[in-house]
């Protein structure tokens, strides 16, 4: 058996599934292995949406951007950010809700970052693929709805979950002294190594696409930064009590 070490380098994200469906004893043990992950102040300000529906599961996919893997998926989870359900007993205590600060908002959502990824670490365990969907929040407002969020929760992302019925390469993180700095944050060598990267990763693509596009990692991360990235979300937070004081 593979370590945990090994298990946590050998991620990919899977986009094709089998048609096997996840028993539901070990689906209930990834879900107790998401909620044992860390969670500031005790909040556990996460909650999972599980969504089974069909037609719901379509229309999840058709709003993440026609990812079609969310339909096919055996599993399709969509994590949110919840401080409606702690907030329920400031009420219940005579307290004032305060959740509304933007600190409050920091430790939920890295709550459900948290609680992702220790349930998506048991799943890779146990065999199972997985990719995250960040593209739910194309339409954060329709999803919503379709999954009667109410104010003070929020999707932060989806999960496809099943097994895989694909093997992709490994994708090359960036050199680990561009990104773990000793005492000091400094850029001292990172040139010439994120180069090399660079190269690394336009061979990955040249080679995951079949001589198709060999972009570098500096030249997508440039596109992204130089472009509006969901311009909607600031207005979506603040309609579902987000408000950032």
């Amino acid at each position: 058996m593979a370590s945990v070490v090994d298990l946590l380098k050998s991620h990919r994200s899977i986009r094709k599934f089998t048609d096997e469906k996840i028993p539901p004893d070990l689906l209930q043990a990834l879900f107790e292995a998401g909620q044992a992950a860390a969670t500031s102040s005790f909040l556990q300000g996460s909650t999972i949406v599980r969504v089974t529906d069909p037609v719901n599961r379509s229309k999840l996919a058709e709003l993440a951007g026609n990812q079609k893997y969310v339909e096919t998926a055996a599993e399709f989870l969509v994590f949110c950010a919840d401080l409606k359900r702690p907030g329920n007993f400031c009420r219940a205590y005579g307290k004032p809700f305060e959740g509304d600060f933007t600190e409050h908002f920091i430790i939920a959502t890295v709550d459900v970052a948290l609680m992702a990824q220790s349930l998506v670490t048991a799943a890779e365990s146990e065999g199972l693929g997985i990719c995250y969907i960040g593209g739910i929040r194309n339409n954060p407002g329709p999803v919503s709805a379709l999954l009667r969020l109410p104010q003070g929760v929020y999707p932060v992302f989806g999960l496809c979950l099943g097994y895989p019925d694909q093997d992709p390469e490994i994708k090359p993180r960036l050199p680990v002294p561009v990104v773990v700095k000793q005492d000091y944050y400094n850029e001292e060598g990172d040139a010439d190594q994120i180069e090399e990267y660079d190269e690394a990763i336009r061979e990955y693509y040249r080679t995951r696409t079949g001589g198709g596009h060999g972009i570098s990692w500096s030249e997508q991360v440039a596109t992204l930064l130089s472009e509006k990235s969901r311009p909607h979300m600031k207005a979506f937070l603040a309609d579902q009590g987000f408000v950032f004081k």
